[in-house]
């Protein structure tokens, strides 16, 4: 009889526990996926063991990807996808990070992070050490801010328009021509102290 899906996961989890030590500092299984949380400062040498090792060969580099909680003191999760072609496995690692201190970069293992780790930097800020070209990727020149993190103001802090007397594009502070709203999403027939029409007939029955 095979192992199930989840048991080949525990065990994996197991397995990898047992190689990283003390950088690995919890593993997890949850909905037929495996997530490793990692110390940061030894994400190299975590992706190198999983590329490596015989039993993880997780030699398909997915994606690197960003997640910001802005009320953790290190509001960053750094999230790095990884498949096993030979074992038809994926693996979800994840490290937490400030925007001041850089997270080692990968591209040494897998040379396909570089966009990626360039993505998170624009967006989100994330920095990483020893990255062959960290610019940004998405947004403009002169961009001001990281548009994903969750406190960037939904207008941005600047607009573009062509300025027919000068002949270019301009940069010009937001200048919103309608007041802000928020909506409270209720239904119209919601919330009303008063009678509609047509109300009074169902309430009669």
């Amino acid at each position: 009889m095979s192992s199930s899906p989840h048991n080949v996961l525990e065990t994996l989890a197991t397995h990898v526990a047992a190689g990283l030590g003390s950088a690995l500092t919890s593993a997890s299984v949850a909905y037929g996926e495996l997530t490793l949380k990692v110390d940061a400062a030894r994400i190299v040498e975590v992706v190198t063991f999983l590329r490596d090792d015989p039993e993880c060969r997780f030699v398909c580099f997915v994606d690197v990807a960003g997640v910001d909680w802005p009320a953790r003191e290190k509001r960053f999760d750094v999230v790095y996808h990884l498949l096993s072609p030979v074992k038809n496995l994926r693996v979800r690692v994840k490290v937490e990070a400030d925007d001041v201190t850089p997270v080692p970069s990968i591209t040494g293992v897998f040379p396909g992070a570089l966009w990626f780790e360039r993505e998170a930097y624009d967006l989100y800020g994330v920095l990483f050490s020893d990255h062959p070209d960290l610019r940004r990727l998405l947004t403009d020149y002169g961009f001001d801010g990281h548009p994903l993190r969750k406190d960037f103001p939904t207008t941005g802090f600047v607009e573009v328009r062509w300025d027919d007397e000068v002949k270019r594009v301009v940069y010009e502070p937001v200048r919103l021509n309608q007041e802000f709203r928020n909506f409270d999403f209720l239904s119209p027939w919601e919330g009303t102290d008063y009678v509609l029409p047509g109300d009074e007939k169902a309430k009669a029955n």
